[in-house]
């Protein structure tokens, strides 16, 4: 006598039309409607209805999946409380108008960095589409890390899959209620903890600590915690899928940056078809089917409800779940692992094997953005390092151009903004050059002397420019600020910066 078929879908819920599969929740068939609305519509409207299950999952993907929510967390939730030099060791300090990132403090003039940064980002996540598709969806989206974790707390508190579909079906009572607020209550402390510490990263988050307990934060900061809490809460507890699906304007268009080589999750339809149970005791090649025996744990696991056996869809996010239900699977029944794995739609149609399949990976738009990306890095290091520490803005009093003053003298007044982004003091000497016979005053009419700016810090001097009036003709004439600045180490740095002395009829 045959043992019972292998893989035959979980039976929880019948509908009007018979059993609907577990990993599905049941289906009311749509009524026909006027105008002729295709199956398919009726089927993606209906998607967005329903609400999926995950099953929990072991294997090599499902923990790279643990090791990135954890090695991705402690950098979030751990780098606000770390300390540089008695401060915050990274501050973006919006009052302040200044960003301390360890030992460098960046002002609104360094938005050229964030500017680089933004375009290393886009290449980075040009080239890891081309390589590997989804690769940052599926394992260090924010989307996804914090679905992952709050997934874990639904596993812990209402059970896995079955489970959870049971007592989602079963009506209101004591238990459900108890479940529910339990689960709640830890997805609202971890969605108030992660607002809490998003705040952190822009106001010093342990004086923020103390004003929270003290209730007495401001009401900017009230807002934006409680905002950004909310949206954990609602996009990890409640959204989750619909946000890869229908949201995130990454799936849409990461159709343009994949090829026929990128790896990708992908089902090897030659191997697995005609897919379907079978018997264990008979050989499934000699009668005609397919590796695959249709156990649907591949659509059981997916955390946006997908079938991979379609074919790569956009609502893929590449985590590997299926890849290790698959590969469990196909341990169980005897069958070779890689069903589902990670590689390219051209191994599969020219049946290359994956040594071949990886060797095509580098071909010529990803080494183009692997040297762009390198070039573009190493512009920004060297232009990191080499930044000067002492900053000048120059900004003309714009009451007056330039008068006449007693002595036979022109004056134009300025405003001297000079900033110390290292974290030691420095002492800055000023001059004026450019026309014969200029002079450099304090507003107040003295000798600018030395004038000490503090690390990290930013002084604003008035000063004064005094030229004889027969030494230049009347009009614009280009003169410079040379300021020197020297530390308490002895090391020493020279800035000029062009401006204009007005020189009136």
């Amino acid at each position: 006598m045959d043992k019972k078929p292998i893989a035959q879908s979980e039976d929880l819920t019948q509908t009007g039309q018979g059993a609907a599969p577990a990993w599905q929740p049941p289906r009311v068939a749509p009524a026909p409607r006027r105008g002729g609305v295709s199956p398919q519509v009726e089927k993606a409207l209906t998607d967005v209805r329903n609400k999926v299950y995950p099953r929990a999952i072991t294997g090599l993907y499902a923990r790279w999946r643990v090791i990135m929510v954890l090695f991705t967390q402690a950098i979030f939730y751990g780098l606000p409380w770390l300390t540089w030099d008695d401060r915050q060791a990274v501050l973006f300090d919006l009052g302040a108008r200044k960003f301390y990132i360890f030992g460098m403090v960046l002002w609104p003039q360094d938005v050229v960095y964030l500017a680089v940064l933004l375009v290393l980002s886009a290449f980075a996540l040009f080239l890891f589409t081309a390589i590997a598709g989804r690769l940052f969806c599926g394992y260090a989206c924010p989307q996804t890390v914090y679905t992952e974790i709050f997934m874990w707390v639904e596993r812990k508190i209402e059970g896995d899959r079955l489970a959870r579909i049971r007592l989602d079906g079963q009506p209101w009572s004591w238990r459900k209620l108890r479940l529910k607020a339990a689960k709640h209550v830890v997805w609202v402390v971890i969605a108030f903890w992660t607002g809490f510490t998003f705040i952190g990263y822009f106001a010093p988050i342990r004086a923020l600590g103390a004003d929270l307990i003290a209730f007495s934060l401001g009401p900017w900061q009230w807002f934006w915690m409680l905002f950004y809490a909310f949206a954990t809460w609602g996009n990890a507890g409640f959204m989750r899928e619909a946000v890869c699906k229908y949201m995130c304007p990454y799936a849409r268009f990461q159709s343009v940056m994949v090829d026929d080589d990128t790896f990708v999750v992908t089902y090897d339809y030659k191997r697995g078809e005609p897919r379907g149970g079978r018997s264990r005791q008979i050989d499934h090649k000699e009668a005609g089917m397919g590796d695959c025996v249709d156990c649907t744990l591949c659509v059981q696991v997916c955390p946006t409800g997908i079938d991979i056996r379609d074919g790569l869809q956009y609502m893929c996010i590449g985590c590997g779940a299926c890849v290790d239900a698959c590969d469990q699977v196909m341990d169980k029944v005897g069958y070779p692992k890689g069903l589902i794995r990670y590689t390219s739609g051209a191994a599969i149609t020219e049946d290359l094997t994956q040594s071949q399949a990886r060797k095509r990976v580098l071909r010529p738009r990803v080494l183009f953005y692997m040297g762009l990306m390198a070039v573009i890095a190493a512009g920004f290091a060297f232009s990191l390092f080499t930044r000067q520490t002492l900053k000048m803005d120059i900004i003309r009093d714009r009451g007056s151009l330039g008068r006449e003053i007693p002595g036979n003298l022109i004056e134009n007044v300025y405003r001297l903004q000079i900033m110390n982004t290292d974290d030691t003091a420095l002492t800055v000497t000023l001059r004026a050059d450019g026309l014969p016979g200029l002079e450099l005053l304090a507003a107040t009419g003295e000798p600018t002397g030395t004038i000490e700016v503090a690390g990290g810090s930013h002084r604003l001097v008035p000063v004064l420019v005094r030229l004889p009036a027969d030494q230049a003709s009347p009009g614009v004439h280009s003169i410079s600020f040379v300021a020197r600045a020297e530390s308490a180490s002895g090391s020493s740095v020279q800035l000029v910066e062009q401006t204009s002395f007005y020189v009136p009829q």
